[in-house]
């Protein structure tokens, strides 16, 4: 076996000593622990992960002194996020705070201000490790949140041991929390029900946040209304340490739930956050990208940034991110543009992309359960809404128990989606929902060919089928037809939507393999089988594809629906009779990088449009991504995960796609820039692409199959593979080795155009 580093949990790849690639996790003991080579998970790559992340790391020049320069942190429950307000500032965040996403408070260590007021002053978002570090004065801090206990741990060094420190708990009007105390721990613990808003389950919800520390003399020592303080001082060496727990509540004894969750926290070694990161980035898919101007590195940063915060909010019952807002990371307080019980589908879809391009499938947990776990309810609000039909016809704009309310401030009434009594709305009759997530569930099948994912999920995907064949009626020719019925949020109420016709198209090829499968729904099965002979084709009109039957029906918002074929469906895209229909429609398409969720980098990547891609991803970001944490502006003082989504997304569809059983490399990949890195593929497979100079120098693939493999460089080939082997698809050969890939940690924050990625001075 090859030699390991010395730091225990930074992971190396071994080799055997014949060259190949291990295909199995190895087992090693280091320092007398058990750890992992969680790098033969990633094509073997001989890599120093910490350096090559480092290089996306978030450096700060200066204190971030404003919310809206607060750093992300999370363990997938509770988010985090830290800015140097009154010293250090952190707002505790999470998604089970139902259904407002009440904040459980903020926390502030007033001590912090001698680093953070520092003329040496210097902070990182440390990737690798999962936390935000800073040093200045002779001081030093780092913030991390524990994996297994929804604790935030604030740990500083160098204070000045006399100097006595505050750390104060606190909420605001019109919260109303329960404040106690115990031992040196300070706790504000409020409950609600979910009694009010349309759709409303009459459930029992709160939040509970808490504080203890570690120095000399801790004590709480005073309360207001909404506050609860505590000081100390830090030990003789001048470190401290304060413990910020906010765990999952309902009611209940909240000082013995934080008792409880504290303890657990304290008596974790202060490696195993590092070591869950570490491992985490070991099994990731990672690129690396350089190009003369740096841009090519601005993206790279970026699309590690989104992994990074998929994780920090992904581990949880139901999806952290909601409206596209990466809401576990607010450091608004309370404030909520959107509904914040309701989930939308369009602004969750490019980040289940993202996660399946970098083989992060557990992340898209979170997103397959809400759908799944109220497929019961889906289907009840199906059939008293949409006139007694069977099937599960899924809100567009969703509650997180299955109702199709979106109560939203500024409305005089909730709208309702999937629902035929409603007045025309942006998504009263948006049908296509179901369809594309089950969609998601195939691919997400096909990639890992985890048959029990498949069984689990697989209701979601029978049910949408049954919906569209109810809903869908047919002509005198025997052609299917969707009236009335959204084109998304564009068209309200036209004929034969392109989502409609997409939908169909894709969902009933699906349920007819996943039933066979599985031995289920013969019946079903024939039923599709036969209704998708009968699908309309798309609406082409002068060469482009239209948003439905109906052209001339008002245009109620700005999305490009006529590229719905290419992304996320996958009937028009880089080679077919279509091809150029599909060009034509993105050429032409009505709304250009118009939103921070803009889709415009993935359609482009999708036709093979180098340039455009480019172009597209330079665009959105320079006008959205306003923030030094990578995050984007919208609307309002929100942080939105949407924008990065999107150019992660299209960044893995540029450099390795499969349409139609073809494997095209670098296909939409800027001929300015330089990449290499691993992209994760169907049937358990992955390839690991080098491009320089416009060239692709080497393609390492890793078959999860046995069979052929068609591939397109510069033209389609076929190869025979073996699962489990390795083969260089230039060289047309196996046995290849991995090309190595080196980093150096970032010393300065990006810069595109006018936006950055970390604070300069």
């Amino acid at each position: 076996m090859g030699e390991l580093a010395k730091d225990e949990w930074r992971p190396y790849t071994l080799t055997s000593a014949g060259g190949h690639c291990c295909t199995e996790r190895q087992e090693l003991k280091l320092n007398g622990r058990l750890a992992f080579a969680y790098l033969c998970s990633v094509l073997c790559l001989r890599a120093e992960v910490a350096d090559v992340l480092g290089r996306s790391d978030i450096v700060l020049e200066r204190p971030n002194a404003k919310p809206e320069e607060a750093m992300p942190l999370g363990n997938g429950r509770l988010g985090v996020a830290i800015w140097a307000a009154d010293g250090l500032t952190v707002q505790l965040n999470r998604a089970d705070t139902l259904p407002g996403r009440l904040s459980p408070g903020q926390v502030t260590i007033d001590g912090v201000a001698a680093l953070t007021g520092a003329p040496d002053y210097t902070g990182r978002v440390n990737l690798y490790n999962g936390e935000f570090q800073q040093s200045g004065g002779g001081m030093k801090t780092a913030v991390w949140v524990e994996p297994d206990s929804d604790v935030a741990v604030v740990d500083v060094t160098g204070a000045k041991p006399d100097r006595r420190q505050t750390v104060t708990l606190r909420l605001w009007e019109p919260r109303k929390p329960h404040i106690e105390h115990s031992d040196g721990i300070a706790v504000l613990s409020e409950t609600w029900r979910d009694a009010t808003a349309a759709g409303a389950t009459g459930g029992t919800f709160g939040s509970l946040a808490a504080v203890a520390a570690r120095g000399r003399d801790v004590q709480v020592t005073e309360h207001r209304p909404r506050e609860a303080e505590l000081s100390l001082l830090p030990e003789r060496d001048g470190s401290f340490r304060v413990w910020i727990a906010a765990p999952s509540f309902g009611g209940g004894n909240a000082l013995q739930a934080a008792r409880s969750t504290l303890a657990k926290a304290q008596k974790t070694a202060d490696s195993e956050h590092r070591r869950w990161w570490n491992a985490f980035w070991g099994r990731t898919g990672l690129l690396k990208l350089a190009s003369k101007n740096g841009e090519a590195e601005y993206f790279e940063n970026l699309r590690a940034i989104d992994l990074f915060l998929a994780a920090a909010e992904s581990r949880d019952r139901l999806p952290g991110s909601q409206a596209g807002v990466g809401d576990v990371f607010s450091a608004a307080r309370d404030f909520h543009k959107w509904d914040p019980a309701a989930y939308w589908h369009w602004n969750l879809r490019m980040q289940v992309a993202a996660n399946l391009g970098a083989g992060l499938f557990d992340l898209n947990a979170p997103y397959f359960r809400l759908y799944r776990e109220n497929l019961s309810n889906i289907e009840r609000w199906t059939k008293e809404r949409m006139e007694g039909r069977p099937g599960a016809c899924v809100p567009e704009t969703m509650r997180f128990n299955g109702e199709g309310f979106e109560n939203e401030e500024w409305t005089k009434a909730p709208g309702r989606n999937c629902d035929a009594g409603s007045p025309p709305y942006y998504n009263a009759r948006t049908i296509s929902t179901g369809a594309e997530i089950s969609l998601w569930i195939w691919r997400q099948y096909l990639m890992t060919e985890d048959r029990a994912f498949l069984a689990e999920n697989y209701p979601v995907l029978a049910a949408a089928a049954r919906f569209l064949l109810a809903y869908s009626t047919k002509d005198a020719d025997g052609v299917r037809h969707t009236f009335p019925s959204n084109a998304h949020e564009n068209q309200w109420d036209v004929h034969d939507p392109t989502t409609d016709i997409c939908a169909m198209r894709t969902l009933f090829p699906v349920v007819i393999q996943a039933a066979q499968i599985l031995g289920r729904d013969g019946e079903l099965a024939k039923q599709a089988e036969e209704a998708l002979k009968q699908v309309r084709k798309l609406p082409v009109q002068n060469g482009v594809i239209g948003q439905s039957y109906d052209p001339q029906s008002p245009v109620h918002n700005t999305e490009n629906v006529g590229l719905e074929p290419a992304w996320p469906y996958a009937l028009i895209g880089i080679a077919g009779a279509q091809h150029e229909v599909g060009v034509q429609t993105f050429l032409q398409r009505p709304n250009k990088y118009q939103n921070d969720w803009s889709y415009d980098p993935l359609d482009a990547a999708r036709l093979g449009l180098a340039d455009e891609m480019k172009t597209a991803l330079e665009r959105i970001t320079e006008k959205y991504q306003a923030y030094p944490s990578g995050l984007a502006q919208f609307v309002g003082p929100e942080f939105y995960r949407e924008q990065i989504g999107v150019v992660a997304a299209a960044m893995q569809e540029a450099l390795a796609q499969e349409f139609e059983g073809v494997l095209y490399l670098a296909p939409a990949w800027p001929k300015e820039w330089d990449a290499e890195g691993t992209v994760f593929l169907t049937h358990g497979s992955r390839v690991h692409v080098r491009v320089r100079h416009g060239k692709i120098e080497s393609a390492v693939f890793q078959a999860g199959y046995s069979g052929m493999l068609r591939y397109h460089i510069d033209a389609e080939s076929a190869l025979r593979v073996d699962k489990g082997q390795v083969y260089d698809l230039v060289a047309r050969r196996s046995g290849a080795a991995v090309p190595r890939l080196e980093g150096v940690p970032a010393q300065r924050p990006k810069q595109l155009g006018s936006r950055t990625i970390g604070l300069l001075r």
